[in-house]
């Protein structure tokens, strides 16, 4: 019982003469540089991903309930209804890509067969859908990209922290606690800071990834519809 009082007497004489501050901002401000260059990398991208995650998610709101006003009007609508379709949303540039080439692309092809006339427009109306597609694609690889080197960079601060935390050691000939637990506490900080920018990217960019292959699918079905229906009608510069 002596030998447990006397360790711990001792314990509190060295946390008195050599008292630790391991909060969070005062490891942060007594970092290496590179360690600091490391964590403020890792904040940039952290706040960049954030910003491109809200942005992502809320263009695949807008676009799924687009697509869900289309399908509807597919659905429950007449040809004229798709003829005149009109959304603020881009997907109605996919319908009059499909309308435009069905009434200007009549009158130089005025032989040819129905499944090439349907051929024709689900072609304009799929370069389109491309081109949609690319637009909610923008820099979502990029979350792809932060979640995969976002804990290597954190793990090379990290490295470089302990490195010269025993460094430090090795200087001062003293491997008391209270010399190296502030050190590896500032170092693993960066690991820290690394998982945290990488965990959401990367499911983020699976949720996103997710929801635009559904999102294309949607619109893919309905362009293959809306072709076959439109073919079957004669366009007006045919008729003329």
């Amino acid at each position: 019982m002596s030998l447990i009082l006397l360790a711990a007497d001792a314990a509190d004489t060295v946390a008195s003469v050599n008292p630790a501050d391991l909060s969070i901002a005062h490891l942060v401000s007594q970092a290496d540089p590179v360690v600091k260059a490391v964590l403020v990398i890792l904040v940039i991208f952290s706040v960049w991903c954030w910003t491109v995650m809200f942005e992502k998610f809320g263009a695949m709101i807008k676009a799924n309930a687009a697509a869900a006003r289309l399908e509807d009007t597919l659905e429950s609508g007449t040809l004229e209804d798709m003829i005149n379709y009109s959304d603020k949303h881009q997907v109605s540039t996919i319908i009059a890509a499909g309308n435009a080439e069905w009434r200007e692309g009549s009158g130089e092809h005025e032989h040819e067969a129905l499944h090439e006339v349907r051929d024709r427009i689900e072609r304009a109306m799929r370069l389109e859908l491309s081109n949609e597609t690319r637009r909610l694609n923008k820099r979502l690889p990029f979350l792809a990209t932060v979640g995969s080197s976002a804990p290597f960079i954190g793990l090379f601060g990290t490295v470089w922290g302990i490195m010269n935390t025993f460094t430090g050691i090795a200087a001062a000939h003293d491997t008391s606690l209270a010399t190296v637990a502030p050190g590896i506490a500032e170092a693993l900080i960066a690991t820290g800071i690394g998982l945290a920018a990488a965990i959401p990217s990367i499911m983020a960019y699976n949720s996103l990834a997710t929801n635009l292959s559904r999102y294309t699918g949607r619109l893919n079905t309905a362009v293959g519809i809306y072709a076959g229906r439109i073919s079957k009608r004669f366009a007006p510069a045919a008729r003329a």
